[in-house]
């Protein structure tokens, strides 16, 4: 049986879905995108998604009102694909529309809408004994706060990555440590959680303010600044998260051994604290 889709307002096969060929996210990349995860049928975090969804939205100027419709959509998904009771995430895209091909924003044009579900998984591997990273120049453009489907330059980032045996990208603008390409950094140096503060050239990642949250609520030093590409292979800590990366510790950052090679110890705190809230 094929998997089932919500496209454009209609429940099909995801081989019978079709997109216009002049819809605006397909020629211009013109749209923004959300995932989020749920645990046995509960979402994590919906607000704080449908508010970056929203967000996002604003920053590009598309006028999208069904927000209202979101969430039921999500959990039909997760019910008609059987995945209700597992870990799952749901993705949904907004695009501008189907519109002849003009440069400039066209006005009267209906907003088209992609959701889909699929099976999630928490990385137990990756979670309990670390990834390495390798360390890439950030070559995206300057609204990397906008959840775009633009995200050709990610890809190619994350791809070599792959090539290299790692399980993700640390990128490097002006010196300064930005993101990962799918994923907020965060490191630890003499007890002190350090993470990039929130500008237009980092997501406002979902995961990244529960970590903030964790720290103030249980006491974790914390500061949002600048850190250096020198700082970051120097530090006592790292580890990357996000809606599919959870807390994943960063043991090795390309030949530099990161904590001996193992998570470290706050980082395990918070990833316990994190999966406690999830659960």
């Amino acid at each position: 049986m094929s998997e089932i889709v919500f496209l454009n307002g209609k429940w099909v096969g995801r081989d019978q879905a079709s997109l216009s060929p002049d819809d605006r996210g397909f020629i211009f990349a013109d749209g923004v995108y959300e995932v989020t995860k749920f645990y046995n049928g509960k979402a994590f975090r919906m607000a704080d998604h449908l508010d970056r969804l929203h967000r996002s939205l604003n920053e590009i100027e598309i006028d999208f009102s069904e927000f209202d419709k979101l969430e039921d959509i999500s959990l039909e998904l997760l019910t008609r694909n059987n995945l209700i009771d597992a870990e799952a995430g749901v993705y949904w895209q907004i695009t501008r529309g189907a519109h002849p091909r003009v440069h400039h924003f066209p006005g009267d044009i209906i907003p088209g809408f992609y959701a889909f579900a699929f099976p999630l998984p928490s990385a137990k591997d990756k979670l309990g004994k670390g990834i390495k990273v390798i360390v890439q120049e950030d070559i995206r453009w300057l609204r990397c706060d906008i959840k775009s489907v633009s995200l050709l330059p990610n890809t190619m980032l994350y791809n070599k990555a792959v090539e290299s045996g790692a399980g993700e990208s640390i990128l490097i603008r002006d010196g300064k440590v930005t993101e990962a390409t799918h994923s907020s950094v965060f490191a630890v140096k003499n007890g002190v959680l350090v993470t990039r503060p929130l500008s237009t050239l980092i997501l406002p990642g979902i995961t990244r303010k529960v970590v903030l949250e964790i720290c103030e609520k249980y006491g974790i030093s914390k500061e949002e600044r600048l850190f250096s590409e020198t700082e970051l292979f120097e530090m006592d800590e790292i580890f990357i998260c996000g809606t599919g990366s959870e807390i994943t510790p960063v043991v090795q950052v390309n030949d530099k051994k990161i904590s001996g090679g193992v998570p470290g110890p706050l980082t395990q705190k918070i990833q316990k604290i994190f999966f406690d809230l999830v659960q």
